[in-house]
């Protein structure tokens, strides 16, 4: 639970700053990418801000995978003595 906290809370605050960021510069009604979506405007915010947090986390969990010790990573099982 502690690790999902790690990676979720810190991306959670990134995609908030971010979204912000991103739609104080861009307009949502105004991205015609593939054609107009015609989505309204609190759609596009909240898929890009859900779009941001997943991005954010997927780069938090990456830097807890990369923060493994040496002896986490090279576990080795013990055999069973009965075997």
């Amino acid at each position: 639970m502690k690790k999902a906290i790690w990676i979720l809370w810190p991306s959670f605050v990134v995609a908030g700053v971010a979204d912000v960021v991103f739609f104080t510069v861009f307009d949502p009604a105004d991205f015609m990418i593939f054609g107009p979506f015609g989505l309204s405007r609190l759609t596009a915010y909240s898929t890009g801000f859900f779009l941001l947090w997943a991005l954010g986390a997927a780069s938090s969990a990456f830097t807890c995978f990369l923060q493994r010790r040496a002896d986490e990573i090279n576990k080795r099982e013990e055999p069973d003595a009965a075997r």
